[in-house]
């Protein structure tokens, strides 16, 4: 029996078209800046955001981490919310590669607004460490994929301002925040430092993400991926890809989210969505389960032929992306109803 596969939206294969954009790529050396397509998706990115410059790394990990090493000193501090990607999925990075802590804060939905800063901004004595960044993330994954408010953002990035403090955007998936608004993505970019894009989410391509930034900044980042082992060599091919997923792959976002609308309400009628349905504004369901049940439960979905993600023990995700169709979407739900009815 073939499984539906909705851990994640990272699951999903180059579609034949992306495939042949790979295949006919023209390559060169990316140490030597002279492959041609990356540094092409390096401006594509770059404009489309607003910024001076971009720069292409393995994974949406690294550019993180970079952003963060090369926009604080050992010691400093880090401000980011507590089920923020930056915090819980990147193997304490921040502490290892650029010996910063960080200081999470617990949010409704993962939204930080200006109020949760009160009180938080360390003083500018040698006791303490010092507050550097604000890292946030658009959407949030473990809020279930939240778009964050751009009223909110402008808030938190004007105090950030009158601190002197960076700002850092985990735009993994922007681009699903950008087609739920209907803003430009500059709107949302306008306000941070740096930004991570990742093109291996919703947008299909088999790898890569692009950090944003000015060219003082990305210069810096760029010494620190090559530290990081990051830098590569012939990846015009990969280049190709993530070129090809901005090309044909955004405006199509709307179909994950209407597909995650239809799972979310499925989900509520059975009594098993997490949150209101109103926060399920992308391509990410929650499923709560009070009885702590999730490991037993992500084996009943396995044996009736879904595959799901356990966020915690008493949370499972569901992901709808690029591999997902109407088909796949039918036979899920009665899936769910079989499974959770």
């Amino acid at each position: 029996m073939s499984h539906i596969d909705l851990r994640s939206d990272t699951v999903t294969s180059p579609t034949p078209a992306m495939r042949r954009a790979m295949y006919e790529a023209e390559v060169g050396d990316d140490v030597y800046g002279e492959d041609r397509l990356v540094n092409e998706l390096q401006s594509r990115v770059a404009d489309m955001l607003g910024k001076e410059a971009g720069l292409y790394v393995p994974s949406g990990t690294m550019s993180n981490q970079l952003a963060i090493r090369s926009q604080t000193q050992p010691g400093d501090e880090v401000i980011c919310e507590y089920n923020s990607h930056i915090f819980n999925y990147e193997g304490g990075g921040p502490a290892l590669l650029s010996g910063v802590q960080l200081h999470p804060i617990l949010a409704d939905h993962g939204i930080l607004t200006k109020q949760h800063f009160s009180g938080v901004i360390r003083p500018k004595d040698h006791h303490y460490a010092q507050t550097r960044l604000i890292a946030l993330e658009n959407t949030h994954n473990r809020a279930g994929g939240v778009v964050y408010p751009l009223p909110v953002i402008e808030e938190v990035a004007e105090f950030a301002s009158s601190q002197n403090l960076r700002m850092h955007l985990d735009g993994a998936r922007l681009m699903n925040a950008v087609i739920a608004s209907g803003l430009d993505p500059s709107a949302y970019a306008d306000h941070f430092n740096s930004v991570s894009l990742c093109l291996s989410k919703g947008l299909g391509a088999p790898v890569g993400s692009v950090l944003v930034g000015d060219s003082e900044f990305i210069d810096r980042a760029h010494r620190f991926r090559k530290i990081f082992g990051g830098g590569m060599r012939q990846i015009g091919i990969l280049a190709a890809a993530g070129l090809y997923a901005l090309d044909h792959h955004i405006e199509r976002l709307a179909e994950d989210h209407h597909h995650a609308k239809v799972l979310a309400e499925t989900c509520r009628d059975l009594g098993y969505l997490e949150n209101d349905i109103a926060w399920t504004q992308t391509n990410i369901v929650l499923l709560r389960f009070p009885e702590g049940n999730t490991q037993q439960m992500e084996h009943q979905f396995k044996a009736a032929g879904l595959l799901v993600s356990v966020v915690n023990d008493h949370s499972i995700r569901l992901v709808t992306h690029l591999d997902f169709d109407k088909a796949q979407l039918v036979r899920t739900i009665e899936i769910l109803k079989r499974v959770l009815g």
